[in-house]
């Protein structure tokens, strides 16, 4: 099938969503893992309550979810996947369940389980699940998957892919124009496509506003593995960077350790700080480390395709990709705590260029 880029009738996220704040409950569901925080997540899509007249009855439905190494709690990726799916199951009634993986050999394990106990719906949430998916799609014909990151070119598999490096020059601009050093860093976990995308991206916004900064790059190998964005995050600091934009996942939380760690005894101007991702990072690891976050909208694309499934409206076979131009990728609102005014301004100059072409935002494939 040649890819294109669809969007879906069901999760059209443009116009009449405006950016606000939301929040996601959280209930653990999981083959006994622990719950992830239910802490709100600021959003640059509005979260839509169901009304009487547009409420879904999902009872009976089921739907499972297969994290990627990473984990359910992983205060950034699969967490926020999971915050979809509990929406779900709080507006419509429906059943959720995910299954924590633990090592690669476990993706098509844990998505075959969900398919023979006749889940509706198995969602793969990550890039490394791709072949999985693949796997389970092929030999179950009669199933229906879907998975994030990643395209999966199956016609009972609906994929959802997000322009990341639109929303990562959007911090890209951030970084550029609020370092004190002419230092950054960026943190990456495995060196694929979608993360490439991040760091393509931060990469081009800070030269955009800051031809004299260098960014540092730095792969971990890793999206569960804190040890190692710390140590990766301490490199980039030692060598005078003042801000880390990071995409690593779990790997990620230790780049905020090891920045506040670094600020408790650091003078005011010495202050280093950290940009988040996927998440609204901030209400995780508080104003005091976190410059902003590049929000990735994943629990909003989780929610709707799955609602759409209930609907009778599943894109099978669909690919659909998410931008700043579906307020799919973006900035959250508490970013007006560290970043001035002025700066969120230019950020928004730049948003409103790319979405009309004027600017073409290097990407991987």
């Amino acid at each position: 099938m040649t890819k294109t880029t669809k969007l879906l009738t069901g999760i059209m996220l443009v116009a009449s969503l405006t950016l606000t704040a939301c929040g996601a409950k959280n209930n653990n569901n999981g083959g006994g893992a622990a719950s992830p925080s239910a802490s709100p997540s600021a959003s640059p899509i509005a979260s839509e309550s169901a009304s009487p007249s547009d409420a879904v009855d999902g009872k009976g439905f089921k739907f499972g979810m297969v994290t990627d190494v990473g984990g359910v709690n992983d205060k950034s990726f699969n967490q926020s996947a999971w915050e979809g799916l509990n929406k779900l199951k709080d507006e419509t009634g429906a059943e959720v369940k995910y299954q924590e993986s633990k090592e690669a050999t476990n993706y098509l394990t844990n998505l075959n389980k969900f398919v023979r106990d006749g889940y509706n719906l198995t969602w793969g949430i990550g890039f490394l699940l791709g072949d999985a998916v693949k796997d389970a799609a092929d030999k179950n014909p009669d199933a229906h998957l879907a998975i994030i990151d990643s395209v999966v070119e199956a016609p009972n598999v609906a994929s959802i892919t997000f322009a990341e490096n639109e929303g990562s020059f959007l911090v890209g601009v951030v970084a550029g124009l609020m370092t004190k050093t002419n230092k950054i860093g960026f943190v990456g976990g495995i060196d694929i496509p979608v993360i490439k995308r991040f760091e393509l991206g931060f990469v081009a916004g800070v030269a955009a506003v800051n031809p004299d900064a260098k960014v540092e790059i730095n792969y971990t190998g890793a999206f569960d593995k804190a040890d190692l964005g710390k140590a990766a995050a301490a490199s980039i600091y030692n060598a005078g960077a003042d801000i880390v934009f990071h995409a690593a996942g779990g790997t990620g939380n230790g780049v905020f350790n090891e920045a506040k760690e670094r600020n408790k005894s650091a003078a005011a101007d010495k202050k280093v700080w950290v940009i988040g991702v996927d998440k609204d990072q901030s209400l995780e690891f508080g104003d005091d480390v976190t410059l902003t976050s590049m929000l990735k909208r994943v629990d909003e694309a989780v929610y709707r395709v799955s609602k759409e499934m209930i609907e009778g409206n599943f894109p099978a076979g669909q690919i659909t990709t998410l931008g700043l131009k579906d307020n799919a990728v973006g900035l959250p609102e508490t970013s007006t705590k560290n970043v001035p005014q002025e700066v969120l301004d230019k950020v928004e100059e730049y948003k409103q260029k790319i979405i009309s072409g004027e600017i073409t935002v290097p990407t991987a494939q």
